[in-house]
């Protein structure tokens, strides 16, 4: 399944002043309208799935560009703006407890006659919604808590803008999904990348080259996950740990051939996700995404499993953080990859043409088109 993008920003305390958010809500609603009009809602969600295109909006609405409330404050005025447009687009979910909600919102649409949803769809619908979340948790291990998760929805696709937070290094980071050209929830999601900061030996067990670490992690998991408690054993010893310690026999007298692991690789499992990984035995999941999917398996399993992985079995998982140090649409230096000039002059042609298009009166619509033209100098 396509991540479209990750987005790095600091974490600002407060709240978004009553008078603003207001304001937020009408001009977005009135370029949502125009948007969904002129160009279809499968391109609206494909628009708010582009981290420079969702950033470029916040901007146009009014918020700070640099803060991490723009993605919660956008996403509740869009909520409640599009919700109210009966326009075949609806979106559930926000931030901390209306995030707990989103599974319920997701039932309700399936009354919403502009979308027309049966109950397959909405079944599809919530399994997508709650996948996001459980990748962007466990899967990709780069210390973000998820806090905010908005799904937004149209007859024919969906997109995800969710967002968490690193307590540690004040930054939150904006992750961007779309159901446009599904492969798989657990390999290479990602389209795009942008952020400020790199985290070391991050876990991202979607990588492509995390392929065989997550075909033996489903191995292990399938033949009998009691054998993990015997390597959680081993791997507590502070000397090093050799192939003796995983297979019986006679041996030849010749060294033994070696594998340690550094220390921020100990294996540590807590009880509750060790029962977690017995019930998944008794499922015999058929697929990484389906023991992904499965109740309990969280990022303690998921990290057991990889590195046991590596350890046992020598199927390395990455350890490279999937992040990029610069926005979605490039950097100015060419690294870590050129502008995307066409990108950028696409998205701002069409917001510009939303804005004069969207009905508002001549200042609201003249400031909006001053705040879009300050974040393209």
């Amino acid at each position: 399944m396509p991540r479209t993008g990750i987005a790095n920003l600091p974490l600002h305390p407060g709240r978004c002043p009553k008078w603003l958010f207001g304001r937020m809500r009408k001009l977005g609603g009135a370029i949502s309208e125009i948007i969904i009009d002129e160009y279809g809602r499968d391109e609206y969600l494909r628009r708010l799935a582009d981290p420079f295109f969702f950033q470029s909006l916040g901007c146009v609405l009014g918020f700070d560009w640099h803060s991490s409330g723009l993605t919660t404050t956008v996403c509740g005025a869009l909520k409640e703006a599009v919700n109210e447009l009966n326009c075949g687009v609806a979106i559930a979910g926000g931030k901390g407890k209306a995030s707990m909600r989103t599974l319920a919102e997701i039932d309700e649409l399936a009354d919403d006659a502009g979308l027309n949803l049966s109950t397959h769809r909405v079944e599809k619908l919530k399994y997508a919604s709650r996948m996001a979340a459980k990748v962007d948790n466990s899967l990709v291990q780069d210390n973000y808590q998820l806090y905010h998760h908005s799904f937004i929805v149209s007859k024919h696709a969906w997109a995800v803008v969710q967002q968490g937070m690193n307590s540690q290094n004040s930054y939150a980071r904006r992750y961007h999904w779309i159901s446009d050209a599904v492969r798989s929830f657990v390999d290479e999601p990602h389209a795009a990348i942008c952020c400020d900061a790199k985290g070391q030996q991050v876990l991202d067990m979607t990588a492509h080259s995390s392929e065989e670490s997550r075909k033996t992690s489903l191995d292990i998991v399938n033949d009998n996950p009691s054998h993990i408690e015997g390597y959680l054993k081993i791997s507590a010893r502070p000397e090093q740990t050799s192939l003796y310690d995983f297979v019986n026999g006679d041996f030849p007298s010749q060294e033994p051939a070696i594998l340690s692991l550094c220390k921020n690789h100990r294996l540590r499992l807590s009880k509750r996700s060790m029962n977690a990984l017995k019930q998944a035995y008794e499922v015999q999941p058929e697929s990484y995404e389906e023991l992904t999917s499965l109740k309990g398996i969280g990022a303690g399993s998921i990290r057991a499993l990889a590195l046991i992985s590596e350890l046992v079995y020598g199927t390395e998982a990455s350890w490279n953080d999937p992040a990029k140090f610069s926005f979605a649409h490039g950097g100015k230096d060419g690294i870590p990859y050129p502008v995307d000039k066409k990108r950028m002059d696409d998205n701002t042609a069409l917001l510009k043409d939303a804005v004069r298009n969207a009905r508002l009166g001549n200042k609201e619509r003249l400031d909006a088109l001053r705040r879009l033209a300050l974040t393209t100098l």
